[in-house]
Formats: C-alpha cells, sequence, structure tokens
C-alpha cells in the first residue's frame, strides 16, 4: 500500500508524513509548491508517476478571515483542487482521503440541544462564512466524483505543526498576563496525531463514506485556554469575553462539536481532549529541547 501525502507542508500534513515515517508506511509527500492541486496537468503528472494506492489530501486553504476578500483563492484550493485529486483517483482507481471542517455546519446555538453529541454526518450543511463555503464545496465535488473516498471532517484542530489555537496561547502567555478569550463559542478539538492515527485505522478496515473525528467533551475556546495554561505550569489569567467583543471577518460558529458515534460504530474510540492535550503539550515541549 503506497500512500501520497498532498499539502505536507502544512499542519495536517507534516503529522501524517511524521505518522508514516515511524509506522514504515510507503509513502510519498509533496509540499503544496511541489504539488499545486489547483493545476490539473500537473495533478496528472505526479499521480501518474506515483501511481499511488490512496491519495491523503491535506491541502487546503484554511486562512478563515482572509477567505472573505479572496473567495476566489479559497474556492479554487478547497474545490477545484478536491475535484482535480478526485477526478483523477475515480479514472485510476485510486481510494481519496480528504480532510474537512465543522464550519460546514450552520453552527447555531440552538443545535446544542438539537445535536448534544454533537452534529452528525448527514446534519444539514449551512456554512455561515467563505472558508465553510469552500469545504462545503469540496466535499460535494469529492461526492459527486464517483471515486473511492474517505471524507473527514475535524474540529479545532491543532498540532505540533504550523500555527493554531494551543501555539498562539502558549505565545502570548510569554507576552501577558492576562489574555481575553471568547466564553460563546463551543466545540472540541481534533488532534493532528490522533486524526492521522484514527484515518490509517478506517482505511485498514477499507472504510469509505464520511467520517468525524474530534475528541470526547465539549468546552469553549476559553476553557481551552484555561486548561492550555494550567497544564503548562503557566499564571496567565483567562479573560472570559462574548463573541460580540471579539469582532472577526469572518463570522464564527457558536456550536461546532462533531459528533464521534459513527467513528465508535467502527470500534474506534475517541480521545479525551484533555488527554489529547497533554499529549499535544509534551510533543512541543519535547520539540523546544
Amino acid at each position: 500500500m503506497h500512500y501520497l501525502i498532498t499539502g505536507a507542508g502544512g499542519q495536517l500534513g507534516k503529522e501524517w508524513v511524521l505518522y508514516a515515517g515511524e509506522n514504515g508506511l510507503s509513502f510519498s509527500a509533496y509540499t503544496s509548491s511541489r504539488l499545486d492541486i489547483t493545476d490539473k496537468s500537473r495533478v496528472v503528472e505526479v499521480l501518474e508517476s506515483e501511481s499511488p494506492d490512496v491519495v491523503i489530501n491535506c491541502a487546503a486553504y484554511t486562512k478563515v478571515d482572509k477567505a472573505e476578500s479572496d473567495r476566489e483563492k479559497a474556492f479554487s484550493v478547497n474545490e477545484e483542487g478536491v475535484k482535480n485529486l478526485a477526478v483523477f483517483c475515480k479514472n485510476a482507481g485510486i481510494k481519496m482521503v480528504h480532510y474537512s471542517t465543522d464550519y460546514v455546519f450552520p453552527g447555531e446555538l440552538a443545535d446544542r440541544s438539537k445535536f448534544p453529541d454533537g452534529y452528525p454526518e448527514d446534519a444539514v450543511c449551512k456554512p455561515v462564512n467563505v472558508y465553510g463555503a469552500s469545504k462545503r464545496a469540496g466535499e460535494v465535488a469529492l461526492e459527486e466524483s464517483g471515486c473511492d473516498y474517505l471524507l473527514i471532517r475535524v474540529s479545532w484542530l491543532c498540532g505540533r505543526h504550523g500555527g493554531n489555537f494551543v501555539k498562539t496561547m502558549l505565545r502570548l502567555a510569554k507576552e501577558r498576563d492576562e489574555i481575553s478569550v471568547v466564553d460563546d463559542q463551543f466545540g472540541s478539538p481534533a488532534f493532528t496525531f490522533d486524526v492521522a492515527r484514527k484515518t490509517d485505522a478506517l482505511l485498514k478496515q477499507n472504510a469509505n463514506g464520511m467520517y468525524h473525528i474530534s475528541s470526547s467533551g465539549l468546552i469553549s475556546w476559553a476553557d481551552y485556554a484555561e486548561q492550555i495554561f494550567l497544564d503548562s505550569g503557566l499564571s496567565t489569567s483567562v479573560k472570559r469575553i462574548t463573541t460580540a467583543e471579539f469582532p472577526t471577518e469572518a463570522k464564527r460558529p457558536a456550536y461546532s462539536l462533531l459528533s464521534n458515534k459513527k467513528m465508535e460504530s467502527a470500534g474506534i474510540k475517541p480521545l479525551d481532549w484533555k488527554d489529547g492535550l497533554d499529549r499535544l503539550l509534551m510533543q512541543l515541549k519535547e520539540d523546544e529541547n
């Protein structure tokens, strides 16, 4: 089984490269500079040359706020790029893994009582910003391609590589005694090491279709920040604020918990968010030494 990893320079792509190397998997890795998935001819050239059994697409446009003014670029990568890969995979009989986001859902606070265990895979999608709309368009392109696919949605993704909330909080804690964090947006983090491992477990089961990968538990961003500081032995305090007090270019969902029930039905147990955070903080500390 030979894997081809796209977007290998990003947060999840780097994790996949690390996971594949540590577990003795046969793989090739392409950063977005080496393989621009929006370039259809380049996609054909690379995939024909590599002839992989599975394409792991980690390439994505992820700048949520910038996407509001850069809609064309967001859709180019998150929809057209996905379509380029999916069409080739369909024609060549290659399995494709693609990652999407909790932002495809409406994220209304009322959905917290409607879906107390989190949004299930078949919940109605209604993105509230351009980034979410572009990712949903990519999901549709993948589904309509007819290829054998594994579509995985993640939420609040954090890992040892690239930028994310955990690393931002740790950086700001070195500069400030108090940090303002929104306390009215709820969800649960997914950790890159866990996402790679669980994706591979699904592949080994020859699973297809759509799955959610997140950790167990429901928290706000402020809850998350407090735990980061507590576990890191930092004295930085959290000032809990509302979304209205922290305006952003793109609207953020108030509720974005993803259900893990389908994953559990496949025999794969969700990771507790505190356990995931402990492991990530340990990894970050190791990387500093």
